[in-house]
């Protein structure tokens, strides 16, 4: 096997966990809406929408500390740097807690800003207020996660975090199960089941960091955790991940804008088209973050070759995987639409711009895999 077969095969190994991971995540939403719609109250299911929006779009803003936490434990693993792959997920896991309480601290003019801006009816925006109120107590438990991610996948561990995807996902399973379904909790029992599943998710990430990467073996030195030139390293990657971020997050909402100003039909149309577009990411995103985890280890070993391999095999792989999905959009979109929806109208909205949802896939594969 030569050494471009062998980085493909290593692009696959760590891909193929991270689109699994990515494709069950959606899974949560489901379930969510599933045990609130049986209760037959319009008002809780669109408390759930905009509660989960909220935290979508706040957690959203953090992503860094998994991509930066990523980019320099895989640097730290290129260079052989053991001490300082731990010290840099010490630092994620502090700089998360510290945010995680900031936002608990400001949760009140949080909500107040968000919610002044919904529109929502009073009876959504108080059943959501609620969600919001009891969720927001596990800010500093997602935003840990989000680190302990970022470091396995800098380990190039994807496996685990696929692990980790799966305990959330049925954890909260089978809270929602338990507090909404029999206890009758309504959005509180979502709002808790997923607290106590992320509580568990870290507790199950702590265990595997200490079992499988020797975690809490040997003394922790302060004085290399709060080094000023490696936390300056961390505040500028994490600094520069935000504002690419924003800059997404803001694009996002202009385009839900947008449609929401040429009306209802155009607003649902888009919703249905976004959802294709959703979908593709979370296939050509795993070799983005494949090619993060490979790439930040040729950086930290100053391999050039090892680096142009990596981008070559990532952009085929990528290129082939997006082709592969617009075709596969072209010819399903129809039946697929049908699964979103059952309203002719908005179907046949949605048919007259399909062939921009079939080019995404081919347009936007190249801004993926740069980004990872």
């Amino acid at each position: 096997m030569n050494r471009s077969d062998t980085i493909t095969r290593r692009l696959y190994q760590i891909a193929g966990p991270i689109i699994l991971a990515n494709l069950a995540t959606p899974l949560l939403g489901m379930v969510d809406t599933a045990v609130i719609g049986q209760l037959g109250e319009p008002q809780l299911l669109g408390a759930l929408a905009l509660g989960a929006m909220i935290f979508n779009l706040v957690f959203w803003g953090f992503g860094f500390l998994r991509m930066g936490t990523t980019a320099l434990v895989a640097q730290a693993k290129g260079r052989a740097d053991p001490a300082a792959i731990r010290d840099h997920l010490s630092r994620s896991l502090l700089l998360a807690v510290v945010l995680g309480l900031f936002l608990c601290l400001l949760q009140q003019p949080i909500a107040s800003l968000i919610f002044s801006t919904t529109g929502a009816s009073s009876g959504v925006e108080g059943a959501a207020a609620t969600y919001y109120q009891i969720r927001i107590w596990g800010a500093p438990l997602h935003l840990m996660l989000l680190a302990m991610m970022g470091y396995l996948l800098g380990q190039q561990a994807s496996r685990y975090v696929l692990v980790l995807q799966l305990i959330l996902n049925i954890t909260n399973i089978i809270l929602d199960l338990v507090f909404v379904v029999l206890l009758e909790w309504s959005v509180e029992g979502v709002a808790a089941a997923t607290l106590i599943a992320e509580a568990v998710t870290l507790i199950a990430g702590f265990w595997i960091l200490g079992r499988h990467f020797k975690f809490f073996k040997g003394p922790f030195n302060p004085a290399q955790i709060f080094a000023l030139e490696a936390v300056t390293a961390l505040f500028r990657v994490n600094r520069d991940i935000m504002i690419r971020t924003l800059c997404l997050i803001f694009a996002f909402a202009w385009f839900t804008d947008q449609g929401a100003r040429l009306g209802d039909l155009s607003l649902a149309a888009n919703l249905i088209l976004m959802q294709f577009v959703t979908f593709s990411a979370f296939f050509i995103d795993g070799f983005a973050i494949a090619s993060e985890s490979i790439m930040g280890e040729a950086h930290g070993k100053r391999d050039r070759r090892a680096a142009d391999d990596i981008i070559r095999a990532a952009f085929i792989n990528g290129g082939l995987l997006a082709f592969a999905l617009s075709i596969g959009f072209l010819f399903l979109s129809p039946w697929m639409m049908w699964l979103l929806t059952n309203s002719p109208e908005v179907i046949d909205e949605a048919t007259r711009f399909s062939l921009w949802m079939v080019a995404t896939p081919l347009i936007s594969f190249a801004a993926y895999i740069y980004d990872g």
